[in-house]
């Protein structure tokens, strides 16, 4: 029973994962790739088909295996990432969003941005 539930747990949270990422495709802000590597993590715990789908995807499937192999972020995918979370940052900023709150959610983008350039290449 618990090793059905803990499977089940996993299955639930690769499968919401990968929801958010697929929805990310069509909404700015919301990424898609780190939705992506998460759900191929949880489902590596629990869902092997889907962890097996998920690294032989013809689009999807390079960017998470460089991840999980070499930590490395394509140059392409850096620049998409700021190029979106600037985009989100300016429609906050154009919105009538709170100015406390477009001013955390960009801090929080810039960090994200500079730690995502950090990374190594690949």
């Amino acid at each position: 029973m618990r090793r059905s539930l803990i499977c089940f747990l996993w299955r639930l949270l690769a499968g919401g994962a990968l929801a958010l990422g697929f929805v990310g495709i069509f909404l700015p802000g919301l990424p898609t790739v780190p939705f992506l590597l998460l759900a191929a993590w949880a489902a590596g715990h629990g869902w092997p088909a889907l962890e097996a789908w998920l690294l032989g995807h013809p689009r999807w499937g390079g960017p998470i295996r460089a991840w999980r192999e070499r930590g490395t972020v394509s140059r392409r995918a850096k620049w998409a990432a700021t190029g979106m979370m600037s985009a989100s940052a300016l429609l906050m900023g154009l919105s009538s969003a709170p100015r406390l709150a477009t001013l955390g959610v960009s801090l929080i983008m810039l960090a994200v941005a500079g730690w995502l350039w950090c990374r190594p290449e690949g």
